[in-house]
């Protein structure tokens, strides 16, 4: 199909066409954490051995995400995109099958390859697809995919796991991708500008790429079980991050063909834009694992209705989107993004009020609040970053977009769990100290707790080594919830720090909040095109006066 045939493709076609993709690749990603257990048990292994089926698919897909941009470049978008659907289609098949962990972790790196490039180049499709003013409404589109997957996909591989089996999480992407495949090769195409084969193959940047991302991610997804830097071993594989980072980067800005054009970065909209989505995404993930530990470990919810507990976030998302991709069309998107840090704030401070009473509307509320949050703050934020990046870099411009965000996120789920572990054995040993054998109120606590096991049939010997075990749960527990408290109270201040990067952001160009004229198409005509040009030229020459 060529170029000019997809401009009569309906828009929104093209958007089921390659999010389906997308959120498959996304709920796949959270189904499987947890169905650790289950997967090590079935396959004859530890629990922490099974935490490399999460940990291999992340490092491959952290190493092919930012070269996306580039691949598409090198070998056609559409091309690309169907090698990517079919590939994560095939390995899925290849998971199902596995008979060993050993063979479960080498199929999940080759789904992890294929899946790392499905977000980008959605994005990038999408920006393309729908023409510049109506940007919101193709974010919202995506936002849904990279929002509401890793809401729903905790509950949903909980269902599976427990009501069938673990390999059914994979075989459920069969016709899905399927589907997908027939949907890409009738209705995207790829666009003019790209010329594929251009440039040389970058091998160093690849091979340096690969250890720098690679070993990072190693790092922050085993740091917490392995006690950080006093472990050798996560000790070796930082400084082989470090180094790999830094040849990165200075090989990328010398090299003529990069693998990752971090020139990009140059663009004070766009780079102010990757650090806010870094931080955004520290949150987000960080939340969505803290929430559902403090429900399991302190509420005693079983792992099906914690994840079932997440789902108001979903529905505040799903309903504020659609708004929020008018809105970002119609009025300046920075304005969006102040409302959507505000209430992301007040989201994490009212979860700081949470206590071990807490009930399940105690949840709900400040879910749908936070959901809300983040579709105000996801949408206008990819779209304003996108807006000054020309149509043949958006794919570069996306891949950078979408790493820096899972990175965010793995920062927040290492250093927050981290923090959680840390501040607790802080609150313990405080709670410990005053809790001592010649205080009254202890001696009362513990002689009643004795007396209630006693007359419940336990012997004297094992009612009072009960009751003091379950005086040391008490702390223990105490000392959890305000490690939680300071945790959520921490997000939220760092919702507000946020504020003033806000300020960093260029106002869009004038055309970005205009009507369509009656001639732009599916992609914009070349009148709109042209307009769009001279407006963004003209307001980028108003900025060097100013």
């Amino acid at each position: 199909m060529d170029g000019s045939a997809h401009r009569h493709v309906n828009p929104w076609i093209v958007t089921i066409s390659v999010m389906m993709a997308t959120f498959m690749e996304l709920l796949d990603t959270t189904v499987v954490n947890v169905s650790i257990p289950h997967i090590a048990g079935n396959l004859a292994a530890t629990v922490e051995e099974g935490t490399w089926v999460v940990t291999s698919y992340l490092v491959a897909n952290a190493i092919i995400l930012p070269m996306s941009g580039w691949l598409a470049r090198y070998l056609g978008r559409k091309k690309l995109l169907l090698i990517c659907v079919g590939g994560f289609t095939v390995t899925s098949l290849l998971c199902g099958f596995a008979t060993t962990l050993p063979s479960l972790i080498f199929f999940r790196v080759l789904q992890g390859l294929t899946g790392g490039g499905l977000q980008p180049l959605a994005q990038a499709i999408l920006l393309e697809t729908f023409p510049r003013q109506k940007h919101g409404q193709a974010m919202a589109a995506f936002g849904i995919g990279i929002l509401f997957a890793p809401i729903i996909g905790p509950t949903l591989g909980g269902w599976i796991t427990d009501n069938y089996s673990w390999r059914w999480i994979f075989y459920l992407n069969l016709p899905v991708g399927v589907f997908s495949i027939a949907m890409i090769s009738r209705f995207v195409s790829d666009p003019s500008y790209i010329k594929r084969g251009a440039g040389r193959v970058d091998l160093w940047g690849i091979g340096l790429l690969a250890l720098g991302l690679g070993t990072l991610q190693v790092v922050l997804d085993t740091g917490q079980r392995k006690d950080w830097f006093s472990s050798d071993y996560i000790r070796f594989f930082s400084v082989l991050c470090v180094v790999g980072l830094v040849s990165l980067v200075i090989r990328e800005l010398i090299v003529k063909d990069p693998i990752v054009d971090l020139r990009a970065l140059t663009n004070r909209t766009f780079s102010a834009g990757v650090f806010l989505v870094t931080q955004v995404g520290f949150v987000l993930y960080a939340s969505l694992v803290l929430l559902p530990l403090y429900l399991q470990t302190l509420l005693g919810y079983p792992a099906y209705n914690a994840g079932l507990a997440l789902s108001p976030r979903g529905i505040g998302s799903l309903v504020t989107m659609p708004l929020t991709g008018y809105l970002t069309s119609k009025i300046d998107p920075r304005k969006i993004i102040v409302v959507g840090l505000i209430l992301g704030a007040i989201t994490m401070f009212d979860l700081s009020h949470l206590n071990l009473n807490a009930g399940y509307w105690d949840i709900f509320w400040p879910q749908v609040l936070q959901g809300v949050a983040l579709a105000f703050l996801f949408i206008p934020l990819m779209a304003l970053s996108m807006s000054s990046i020309p149509k043949e870099k958006m794919g570069n411009a996306t891949s950078i977009f979408n790493l820096m965000r899972n990175i965010g996120g793995s920062f927040g789920i290492a250093i927050m769990t981290t923090f959680l572990a840390r501040r607790s054995q802080f609150h313990q040993s405080r709670l410990v100290a005053n809790i001592t054998p010649g205080s009254l109120k202890t001696q009362e606590m513990i002689a009643g707790m004795q007396a209630w096991f006693h007359s419940h049939g336990t012997d004297a010997v094992s009612a009072q080594r009960k009751a003091l075990a379950a005086v040391y749960g008490m702390v223990q527990a105490h000392a959890s919830m305000l490690s939680f408290v300071e945790a959520f109270w921490v997000m939220g201040v760092i919702f507000l720090a946020m504020l003033p990067f806000v300020l960093l952001l260029r106002r869009p160009p004038r055309t970005s909040l205009r009507e369509a004229s009656p001639s732009t198409d599916a992609v914009g005509g070349p009148e709109l095109r042209s307009e769009m040009q001279e407006e963004e030229t003209q307001h980028e020459a108003e900025l060097v006066m100013h």
